[in-house]
């Protein structure tokens, strides 16, 4: 509870505690913790990893303090001891900020007798029992369990202890709810009955979708307000992964989440490291002045959920220092309060150090780049659970591309895709951005007369923003082509074949076709379009004797254009993208490449010459830039963990020296060291010797 000293904590607060708010720890209590766990143990972890923010296990589903709300579940093992008010104390007098965690997505057998409409319901009529642990219950999140109950626990968490925020697990429910409530609810806001499966071009599925998208936005109303009502400065933070981003209005998040949290806590199977990093692109693509917060398990992230076991140092690392390169503020999670494996401690107290010995320098700058990836969010949001992943497909490819081709590029939402947005960019990436609004092809056009320029692919905007078929490429003007035949696929065994000199078609010495998509479109093309490759029309796999063309190449399979005002485009009628994500073919990475650096005709600002895969991030102020080199070249025969690090060899850093400016100095931040450097044509080029997994060159210009 609080004293004197707490209130006068109290006091101090302000609404924008967040901006201090830069490394976290978070500790998720097991049930029998209040009478097995150390909280000095924790206090020193809040110490050592230089941690300047916790969220702490308080309420919902079992509350950690001695909560007075009616059916409000406490944990039997509480006696009189108050762990959760424990831990905010200790916090407090570390300086630190406190964020109360709760979980509304589970209830006890009492809450359930008590009110039995609290619970959600399976489309076969039966309420759901929770599927890890059948002895309790599955909450329905649009009932009155989170609109009339846990607005009391909020409450109660903001009047009585020293908190600054709140922040939700798993409150957004699990799908669709079939209780009478909700059936009652969704046929009076829709006219439909609830659907039966997640189809995007389902308009009952789209209506459960925007209904649902108003119930939990009034509910981050509600609960905030109720929050804000007991003191003003405090705030409802809901967990909004990118995910969210596509399902939310952006008008709420702007208002009521201050930073956003990516609860994406660790890579899965052989997923990149990179995925920890992108996060906060996407985050910033809708975002660009929040802060975003990428929380890290210190468990490996499997289906099984091995959730209170440890991984390896260096995989716990990786995943840390690429949010770290990619402006993503760490945080970690630990679950269970007892300790019986410290091996985390030391991994992320490194990480959380090297981040704040790197704040100084980057927290005042800001990422800038020449490329951006468009995130079609207006496609995603179209798509469940069960589709997405393939719908992204596109995506992931170009962007693992674009780090193998060591081409600094951020992210744009086309949910924030105005003008000045785009205009911060010289060459914009449509991987597969298939539902694009008339307003927004209208805005693309403009942009590229402007002097922008657009690499685009597969079924970019043959689709409306409401997932209705245009019969048509919407973009197909701009691009120099109009469709002949939707795409087909899955196709085998399909080629590109070179189709004269090109600066697309660089670098494929000795061949004259190299591998296609599986899902093709064919397309005509306008006369001044250029077509570096050709479609090699299709040919039996089987049996072999049979695999030999039987055409000459024809029909346009990468369409190249140059515009009025110096904006250029790019073209594939194929999935580039999706293709090389699952296949990782070394000639799609050179194509995709290729086709960038054409769209950009100029050499990019930042180059890094060396031979090791790193993640690049470019960060810069009025007095200077800084290119952050993340070293990702760590295989580990076939599976993704990283055991150990394998370190990068000599990278050259080569930047453009901005007109009116002067090479000043360099240095690089993680070593320390001054780095050796010299001014060439124009531009600075700065040594790196080597790098075990971060550095970032820091650049002043006079």
């Amino acid at each position: 509870m609080l004293d004197a000293k707490a209130h006068t904590h109290r006091n101090l607060r302000t609404s924008d505690w967040y901006k201090s708010a830069t490394r976290w720890t978070q500790l998720t209590l097991a049930e029998d913790d209040p009478v097995k766990f150390d909280p000095a143990f924790w206090i020193e972890v809040f110490k050592r990893t230089r941690s300047n923010a916790t969220c702490l296990s308080a309420g919902g589903y079992i509350a950690y303090y001695p909560s007075k709300v009616p059916l409000h579940y406490v944990s039997k093992f509480i006696g009189d001891s108050d762990p959760f008010g424990t831990l905010v104390e200790g916090a407090r007098r570390l300086g630190m900020h406190v964020m109360a965690r709760v979980d509304p997505h589970a209830i006890h057998q009492d809450a359930a007798d008590a009110h039995p409409e609290w619970i959600a319901v399976d489309q076969d009529g039966n309420r759901r029992r929770h599927w890890a642990f059948p002895e309790v219950w599955v909450t329905c999140a649009y009932s009155d369990y989170n609109f009339g109950f846990m607005p009391k626990v909020l409450e109660e968490l903001t009047r009585d202890y020293d908190i600054d925020a709140i922040f939700a697990n798993r409150w957004q429910g699990h799908g669709v709810c079939y209780c009478e409530s909700c059936k009652t609810n969704f046929r009076a806001a829709s006219g439909y009955e609830l659907p039966r499966h997640a189809n995007p071009e389902d308009p009952v599925w789209m209506a459960w979708a925007a209904w649902r998208r108003t119930v939990l936005t009034r509910l981050v109303v509600e609960w905030d307000a109720a929050m804000k009502k007991i003191k003003p400065h405090t705030s409802f933070i809901p967990n909004m992964g990118s995910v969210s981003l596509m399902e939310f209005d952006l008008e709420v998040i702007q208002r009521y989440c201050p930073f956003l949290c990516v609860d994406d806590q660790g890579r899965r199977g052989t997923e990149p490291i990179w995925m920890a990093g992108r996060n906060g692109k996407r985050m910033r693509a809708t975002f660009p002045d929040r802060p975003a917060i990428l929380i890290t398990s210190i468990g490996p992230e499997e289906a099984y959920r091995w959730k209170d076991s440890v991984t390896t140092g260096p995989e716990m690392q990786a995943w840390i220092d690429n949010g770290t390169t990619q402006g993503l503020l760490p945080w970690f999670t630990k679950f269970n309060g007892v300790v019986p494996d410290n091996r985390w401690v030391e991994p992320v107290a490194d990480s959380f150090g090297l981040h704040a010995e790197l704040e100084p320098v980057l927290a005042a700058m800001q990422p800038v780049a020449e490329v951006a990836i468009l995130d079609p969010a207006t496609t995603l949001r179209h798509h469940g659970q069960e589709t997405r992943a393939s719908a992204e497909a596109d995506d992931l490819g170009f962007y693992h591309a674009l780090v193998e081709a060591r081409i600094p590029f951020e992210m744009v939402s086309d949910q924030a895709m105005t003008s000045g947005l785009l205009d911060r960019f010289k060459v914009l990436v449509l991987a597969n951005s298939t539902c694009l609004s008339d307003e927004q092809i209208r805005t693309l056009e403009a942009y590229v007369a402007r002097g922008g320029s657009i690499v685009a692919a597969h079924e970019t905007s043959t689709r409306t923003a409401l997932n209705q078929p245009r019969h048509a490429i919407g973009l197909g003007p701009l691009l120099g082509v109009s469709l002949t035949a939707p795409a087909r696929g899955p196709v085998k065994n399909t080629y590109v074949a070179i189709n004269g000199l090109h600066p697309i078609s660089e670098g494929f010495d000795g061949a004259s076709r190299i591998i296609g998509g599986t899902q093709l479109l064919a397309v005509d093309t306008v006369a001044d379009a250029e077509v570096p490759f050709l479609y090699l029309p299709d040919f039996p796999d089987l049996p072999m004797e049979e695999v030999y063309p039987r055409q000459e190449p024809r029909g346009a399979a990468v369409v190249a254009r140059r515009h009025q005002g110096g904006g250029r485009t790019v073209y594939f009628p194929w999935n580039i993208g999706g293709i090389f994500k699952e296949v990782l073919a070394a000639d799609h990475a050179r194509l995709i490449g290729n086709a960038v650096r054409w769209a950009l005709g100029k050499p990019l600002d930042v180059e890094v010459e060396g031979r090791e895969v790193l993640d690049l991030a470019v960060r810069a102020d009025a007095d200077g830039i800084a290119v952050v080199l993340h070293n990702l070249n760590n295989p580990m025969m076939m599976k993704g963990p990283i055991r150990s690090v394998f370190p990068a060899g000599p990278q050259v850093v080569s930047l453009a020296i901005p007109e009116g400016r002067r090479f000043a100095g360099a240095k690089l931040l993680v070593s320390g060291r001054e780095a050796h450097s010299r001014v060439v044509d124009g531009r600075v080029e700065i040594d790196v010797p080597w790098l075990e997994t971060l550095e970032a060159v820091h650049v002043t210009w006079g």
